[in-house]
């Protein structure tokens, strides 16, 4: 009789698997990286990569996801006692924990690009990339709105429009990032324009 694994255990393995994935296709890209490959990477064999993935796809969208929750799930309120300023929670929720511009992008870039562009006809996809916007549309107008009643912002456009003008230069700029060099795409220079104008729009109060 197997020994029992608790749901701990279970967890772990796949926060591994899932750490192993990121790995490898923030190394050979969407397209090139096989379930093969994460087995390795990870030191599994194939009944123990299929026991919580189907697939490769249902393997990126959990991997995707998984990044995506950790940001999504955190309180405003929570993000605000540790940042101190909607400001500074609004350049955390797309620059990360260091609020700065640098010429560096996310690594899994460019495999979300292949994952979604290659994926425009298929329904399940897209409606997995309408829900990765939805969340971080309605978090980003959250953010905006609590600054807003907080006194911290006097916006000169609608939050919403604000908040899509955020992810798609964003998107925009991660998808240029995946197909030209960095010193064509000017990736810092055109992040410190972004928070420059959001600054502005938002009629942040120094």
């Amino acid at each position: 009789m197997s020994p029992k694994v608790s749901q701990e255990h279970k967890e772990q393995r796949r926060s591994n698997l899932l750490k192993a994935a990121r790995e490898v296709f923030s190394e050979y890209g969407y397209e090139n990286t096989t379930m093969k490959h994460v087995m390795e990477r990870a030191g599994v064999s194939r009944g123990g990569l299929y026991q919580y993935f189907d697939n490769k796809d249902d393997l990126f969208e959990a991997l995707i996801e998984s990044e995506q929750v950790e940001v999504i799930e955190g309180s405003i309120q929570a993000m605000l006692n540790q940042q101190g300023s909607y400001w500074d929670v609004l350049l955390m929720s797309f620059l990360g924990d260091s609020k700065k511009a640098t010429n560096d992008m996310d690594a899994l870039a460019p495999s979300k690009l292949e994952f979604f562009i290659t994926g425009r006809n298929d329904e399940s996809k897209k409606e997995h990339a309408r829900k990765r916007f939805s969340q971080a549309y309605q978090m980003t107008v959250n953010i905006i709105e609590e600054g807003v009643k907080a006194g911290e912002f006097t916006p000169r456009f609608d939050p919403e429009v604000m908040a899509k003008a955020i992810i798609s230069h964003i998107d925009g700029m991660a998808m240029d990032h995946a197909i030209l060099d960095s010193e064509t795409i000017q990736l810092k220079e055109q992040t410190e324009l972004l928070m420059g104008y959001l600054k502005w729009g938002l009629g942040v109060v120094e």
